[in-house]
């Protein structure tokens, strides 16, 4: 079983400093001596290393953990200091794994790190997740979550969900001891217009650290054996009220299995859960020097922000004619002209592609819709530098 660790604890015995650094472990009825090289003979692998994986992260380290694998393809942007508290101001522009690390060698120098400085995906997850005991999901997507669900059912390992929106989190285990899994509780994903990350949606800095320290907690608890896990049941955190409630499901009988299969046959089964808006008239795309250009000439435009309400009082764009929310757009399409050109933009073009695809399917003229490509992020990058990145 690989969350139980099967294999022989290792039989050297602890170290004076490892008994000093893991005192407080080893007092413990439920972990002691045993329970330590238990912990020192495992292997977490974390997807994320930002708000979720900040505190999994630097939890497992400390706890001692042997083997611990990062997952991350991004860079720190200083937007992310707010909740991912293993990067510091100075790591702004460093690979977050590089960042990741280099904290963690100053907490535990002892832990051995394996880095994965890119994108877990289809392609990858089945060779990146194979042999270690446990993974933690720190991302904040549904296409990611989806492959490490496919990946440890057909590798059988466990896997310790966390997602954040705002003010609640939620958390659970999946594939564990024959246990359900994230297609049992979520067949299919949602609209990506209706399912925005933090980034879109905002999230309350300390919350991540909040669901990120159940995470680890349940993921220490597997390695050790000990209690009961979150199995079976969605832990629902409401930060604003301090409730926490458990809510049960079981795996559906009817779903099929996933099974060993090829890159391909793998990318088929996520594709047809992760709906995506495609159309054969996809809009065009104009950068914000392309816009401004296309200005300085006499173009007149309509531009249509789509964020929501507190994002327009961070910035708005110069001459933006009017703002909508994007989920609200179907409703108001009566503002929105067609009979000019439109431009339309967000904060990085991606709920701005689907409101502009959306007006085109619904009998604008194709050739007079744009999406601001990379939104008011790549105006401030090409255009004013003033204009805050949020």
């Amino acid at each position: 079983m690989k969350g139980s660790l099967s294999r022989k604890v290792m039989s050297r015995e602890l170290s004076p400093a490892e008994r000093a650094r893991y005192a407080r472990h080893l007092i413990l009825p439920q972990v002691g001596e045993e329970g330590q090289k238990r912990l020192r003979d495992g292997s977490i692998l974390v997807i994320g290393a930002g708000g979720l994986g900040s505190p999994v992260l630097l939890y497992l380290a400390a706890a001692g953990i042997g083997r611990i694998g990062i997952v991350d393809d991004d860079n720190v942007d200083i937007t992310n200091l707010q909740r991912q508290v293993i990067h510091a101001t100075a790591s702004i522009g460093q690979p977050k794994v590089a960042s990741a690390v280099a904290r963690i060698k100053q907490l535990n120098p002892e832990v051995e790190i394996v880095e994965y400085n890119l994108r877990l995906d289809v392609s990858n997850a089945l060779e990146i997740i194979d042999g270690w005991n446990v993974v933690v999901d720190g991302t904040d997507n549904f296409a990611t979550r989806y492959t490490i669900n496919d990946a440890c059912e057909i590798l059988d390992v466990p896997w310790v969900f966390g997602s954040i929106h705002r003010f609640e989190g939620q958390i659970s285990v999946f594939n564990y001891q024959g246990g359900p899994n994230y297609r049992d509780l979520f067949p299919t994903a949602p609209p990506p217009e209706l399912a925005p990350n933090c980034a879109e949606a905002g999230v309350l800095g300390v919350l991540p650290g909040m669901v990120g320290t159940i995470q680890a907690t349940e993921a220490l608890k597997i390695i050790l054996g000990v209690g009961e896990a979150l199995s079976g049941k969605l832990m629902i955190l409401d930060a604003i009220t301090m409730n926490m409630r458990a809510l049960s499901f079981e795996a559906d009988p009817n779903r099929q299995p996933v099974k060993k299969m090829s890159k391909e046959s793998i990318e088929a089964v996520c594709k047809s859960q992760i709906p995506k808006v495609v159309t054969p008239n996809d809009s065009m795309q104009i950068t914000p020097n392309e816009f401004v250009n296309k200005k300085t000439n006499g173009w007149e435009p309509f531009l249509l922000d789509v964020r929501r309400q507190n994002e327009e009082s961070i910035v708005s764009l110069p001459n933006t004619n009017l703002r909508i929310e994007h989920t609200s757009v179907p409703k108001r399409s009566s503002e929105i002209p067609n009979n000019r050109d439109i431009v339309v933009y967000c904060r990085v073009g991606g709920r701005s592609e689907v409101v502009a695809n959306w007006l085109i399917q619904s009998g604008w003229d194709h050739s007079r819709v744009w999406n601001l490509a990379g939104g008011v992020h790549l105006w401030a990058d090409q255009i004013d530098s003033s204009v805050p990145k949020y």
